[in-house]
């Protein structure tokens, strides 16, 4: 097989690529920008291009089929020519459904807490000797690919991402795997650049649930009332299965779960991470894991990465970065410290980057997000709103948007970093949240600063 990915620097594309290669096909790939960790990966494996930009030419009648990233453009030169060739094309969903047809194919979806599910399973699974096809948008450690395509194995593990598959194919992702077994963990407006409303939005998981193959199974959080009603009216022919949050309980900074066979502490913490944790019990137990193996296994995961990550631990304070961006992340990450270590103060960082969140439709969605915080920061690069082709907020209207006067507002880097530095950080957490580059700030340096101050 030849296969040539047009935008092969994506999370998932090059991810993808490298797999293929893996397998004995022949990769090519092209894209007019890639970063790290894409870049380094795919010189590694001989699949960086020699010169980025779109070329036709690499478009030859010898290739089996095309695979297409979200990040080209529908007018892509190498995308124009490919049609004009009459070669396959397939967005990188449609193709991992190509190669997944004869597998079972579990599907891990929702707004938030999806790649951490995930990664839960799959550290389960690997703890347990079980070996699974799998294909996961973020990065997790331990592996080198988050893509793993075999002929042998019989379970695919899926992240169900719900934004678009490609520029001529504007399905969500998670949409084209028909899944026999499916994971929703919660429903929160988000990517307003494509989904313009809320009902437009979760219309998406209403069409997921009902792409779920007949007498399979959803798997669901029923603290979540919009989903649990979603689900409870589909129709279609399934079993559905509930999950919430454990029993629990937080000692010295430790949280311990109450299991049968007593309790046991885990490296995880925050309400949002052990809801997750149930859902990927049920998982694992629907691929063969017994509830023991689970849990004697749950306990050396100590997250996904960028999620709720330390940086720095130390006994009176401590510095984690997360990649909590949309409004529902944002409140899980900071009542998860905030109830976690009760007697420290909360400094928060909170980068608006994403089209949602600096889009004045949509800011208001963040009311209340940072209560739990003591000190509350918000930055925002001005070049990356106009970039994005959005009116500039004022800090009159971002703090009505938060309901919060309190807030400390930021468009300049190093004006923020002045802030951070005549802080006093005794008895303190201090939490960076961005799906961007956390203000390009040094992290470094900041975790130095803390350990001081």
């Amino acid at each position: 097989m030849r296969v040539h990915f047009i935008a092969i620097g994506g999370s998932a594309m090059h991810n993808l690529a490298i797999a293929l290669k893996l397998k004995g096909y022949v990769v090519s790939g092209s894209d007019d920008s890639i970063f790290e960790p894409s870049k380094s990966r795919l010189k590694k494996h001989g699949l960086f291009p020699e010169n980025l930009g779109w070329k036709p030419s690499k478009i030859t009648n010898d290739l089996d089929c095309v695979i297409l990233g979200m990040h080209a453009k529908e007018n892509n030169p190498e995308l124009m020519e490919a049609k004009n060739k009459s070669i396959k094309i397939f967005s990188y969903p449609e193709f991992i459904y190509e190669m997944s047809k004869n597998k079972t194919r579990v599907v891990i979806g929702g707004s938030h807490g999806k790649t951490t599910i995930t990664a839960m399973v799959l550290h389960v699974l690997n703890e347990n000797g079980i070996n699974v096809d799998y294909m996961v948008g973020a990065q997790l450690k331990g592996f080198e690919t988050m893509v793993n395509l075999t002929e042998e194995n019989d379970f695919i593990l899926l992240e169900g991402d719900e934004y678009l598959s490609s520029a001529i194919d504007r399905r969500p992702k998670f949409h084209l795997y028909k899944p026999n077994i499916a994971l929703l963990s919660g429903i929160s407006w988000d990517h307003i650049n494509v989904f313009p409303s809320k009902a437009n939005y979760s219309k998406q998981f209403e069409i997921f649930l009902d792409t779920i193959v007949s007498g399979g199974v959803v798997v669901y959080n029923d603290q979540d009332k919009q989903l649990q009603e979603i689900v409870l009216k589909c129709s279609n022919s399934i079993r559905k299965l509930e999950y919430s949050i454990p029993e629990y309980y937080i000692k010295n900074g430790i949280s311990y779960l109450s299991t049968d066979e007593g309790d046991l502490p885990l490296r995880i913490f925050g309400e949002h991470n052990l809801s997750n944790l149930s859902g990927a019990k049920l998982i694992c137990q629907l691929m063969g894991v017994y509830e023991e193996e689970f849990n004697s296994s749950i306990i050396s995961f100590d997250g996904a990465d960028k999620r709720l990550e330390p940086l720095l631990y130390e006994n009176d304070r401590a510095f984690y970065k997360d990649f909590a961006h949309s409004p529902s992340k944002v409140k899980a990450t900071t009542e998860a410290l905030k109830n976690q270590f009760t007697d420290r103060k909360l400094i928060a960082l909170l980068e608006l980057h994403t089209f949602s969140s600096l889009n004045e439709n949509f800011i208001g969605e963040y009311k209340n997000t940072l209560d739990n915080c003591d000190i509350k920061i918000l930055f925002y690069d001005p070049k990356a709103v106009e970039k994005k082709g959005l009116n500039n907020i004022s800090e009159k209207a971002i703090k009505s948007a938060f309901k919060d006067d309190s807030l400390f507002i930021f468009s300049d880097s190093d004006e923020l970093k002045k802030f951070l530095f005549e802080l006093d950080y005794k008895e303190s957490n201090l939490l960076f949240m961005s799906s961007g580059n956390y203000a390009y700030l040094d992290l470094n340096e900041i975790r130095e600063l803390i350990k001081v101050n």
